[in-house]
Parts: structure tokens; C-alpha cells; sequence
């Protein structure tokens, strides 16, 4: 069996096909482990949802923004934005299975470095090592159980009261981690760090703003993985939501997002043979210097 990472996939179904043959992907025997942002800006949302929920337990994905973002449009009274594709998913025939599929996707997965290849991975508090599954990042305070306690807790809210957790996810503040955050503001925070960050200060401020490669932003901004004494660097973390960054690989961090939907390229890593090559597909989307 062997699990592969896949990055942003955001309507990009064409590419997914593609990328699936050339890995050779196999339901029966193989792992997808997807970052999130299934869908919008691309023209097959529909496509990917139908694709991902008919493959049952093959599949380990998180939420990104932009699944989110189809949720609070498909649930409350957030409108739909001039650039989004999601018209196709809101009108399909099986939309409310696909919308209740996509509520059940938790914000982080970890699995331990020991685990079996048949052992699930969890949602729940675990030990450092392993690998952790997000869509965007973390702030430097969190542990690998810091974080699956806070994402658990929107999990436990979406599911609970979705239109509430929805309606009140938008905006950018409160803009540091503090441990005794009240309520809505810890969601809306755990929410902005796992689906939208990338840069940070050392001491757990997000700028959630600017969106250009790792040297771009003026100190005391820094990406978010580079963080000195970060609480969960034990741990491996896949991750997206940067097409500007590309492909990113180092020790204890996967980067996926080849910007698809942007004229980039869809990847794949096999995160059990660390000697493989990235297997990718150029997209057959517009070039676009958006990120």
C-alpha cells in the first residue's frame, strides 16, 4: 500500500484523472492524502467532489478555505464571490450528499511514524512523531496535539451548528494565539491558521495578506514552517494553500501546492518512499501570476 500526497487540487478534475493514472493509484491497495481546497477557481469541482466521495475509506483529506467557502454558500447567506466555480456543485442533483460529505472532513489528520498500513489515520491527540496533515500551517505555539484539539473543536462545531461556525468564520481577527481565546474568536483563529496562513511572527501573530514566495514579506513576517522552537517540528507536515512556494521539500515538511489552477501543475509525493520522485501533471488551465 502506499499513500500519496496530492496538492490543491481546486476543480482541476482533468489533471486528478491524470495524476491518479500515472501513479498507478489503486483504491483497493492505496492512500490518497489530499491538503484540501478540492474546489472553485477550476471548472470541475463537480467532478472532483463525485470523485473523492465514491472512493470511500481510500481517501484521508482536510479542509481547505476554499471548501469551507463552498460550504458557507451552500449552508448560510454568504454569497458567492465573482471568482468562484462552485455554481455546478450548488446545482447538481446529489448536492446535499456532496455538502454533507464535505462537512465530515476534518481541518487536520495525524498519523504515527509506527502505525501499520492498515491503522486509520486520527483526528485525535497523539504523540509528536508521525505525519500531520493540514492545509495551510501552523502558528509556532502549537503542538501536533495542540492542533488536533482545536481542529477537533471547529470539527465538533461545523458538524454541530454549521451555519453558526459559517457565518461567523469570515474575517481576519483576532490575529494572535492566545490559549485563552473565548469561543468564536478561537474558532474563527484555528479556522484562519489551518486553511489561510503562511506567514507569522515568532511569537504567533498571522498576516494573512500577503500571498509571495518565502522572501518576500519585510520582518518580523516569516513563513510559518521557519519559525524558531516551533512546538510541532517532531512531526512531518503536509500542507498546501502556497502555490507561490511551489513544491517544497525539507526535513519535516511536504509543500503540494504547484499551483494547478493557476497554469501550474497538479503533484503527487509518495510519503512512504522518501527516495521517489514527485509525479506531476501540467495543467491545462489559463497562466495566471495569482497565488
Amino acid at each position: 500500500m502506499a499513500r500519496w500526497a496530492i496538492g490543491d487540487i481546486q476543480g482541476c478534475g482533468e489533471e486528478l484523472e491524470e495524476l491518479l493514472e500515472r501513479i498507478g493509484f489503486s483504491p483497493s491497495h492505496d492512500r490518497l492524502w489530499l491538503v484540501g481546497d478540492l474546489v472553485n477557481r477550476g471548472p470541475r469541482s463537480l467532478q472532483v467532489l463525485r470523485r473523492m466521495r465514491e472512493l470511500g475509506d481510500a481517501v484521508v483529506c482536510v479542509l481547505g478555505n476554499h471548501d469551507l467557502h463552498l460550504l458557507a454558500v451552500a449552508l448560510t447567506d454568504v454569497r458567492q464571490r465573482r471568482s468562484d466555480t462552485l455554481a455546478e456543485v450548488l446545482a447538481a442533483p446529489d448536492r446535499d450528499a456532496l455538502i454533507e460529505w464535505l462537512l465530515h472532513r476534518p481541518l487536520a489528520v495525524y498519523q504515527p511514524a509506527d502505525s501499520s498500513g492498515s491503522k486509520l489515520p486520527t483526528t485525535q491527540a497523539a504523540p509528536t512523531r508521525g505525519d500531520l496533515l493540514v492545509h495551510a500551517g501552523l502558528v509556532p505555539q502549537w503542538s501536533v496535539a495542540r492542533t488536533l484539539a482545536l481542529a477537533a473543536e471547529v470539527q465538533r462545531a461545523l458538524q454541530g451548528d454549521p451555519r453558526h461556525l459559517l457565518s461567523h468564520m469570515y474575517g481576519d481577527r483576532p490575529d494572535h494565539w492566545k490559549p485563552g481565546l473565548r469561543a468564536t474568536a478561537r474558532l474563527r483563529l484555528t479556522v484562519n491558521v489551518l486553511t489561510r496562513l503562511r506567514f507569522c511572527t515568532a511569537d504567533g501573530r498571522i498576516d494573512l495578506k500577503h500571498k509571495g514566495k518565502p522572501d518576500s514579506a519585510a520582518a518580523p513576517w516569516i513563513p510559518w514552517f521557519q519559525a524558531p522552537a516551533r512546538a510541532s517540528a517532531a512531526a512531518r507536515i503536509i500542507f498546501g494553500h502556497w502555490s507561490a512556494l511551489g513544491l517544497y521539500r525539507a526535513p519535516g515538511l511536504l509543500g503540494l501546492d504547484t499551483g494547478c489552477v493557476w497554469g501550474g501543475s497538479l503533484t503527487a509525493v509518495n510519503l512512504d518512499d522518501p527516495a521517489a520522485a514527485p509525479v506531476s501533471v501540467a495543467s491545462r488551465q489559463p497562466r495566471s501570476s495569482e497565488a
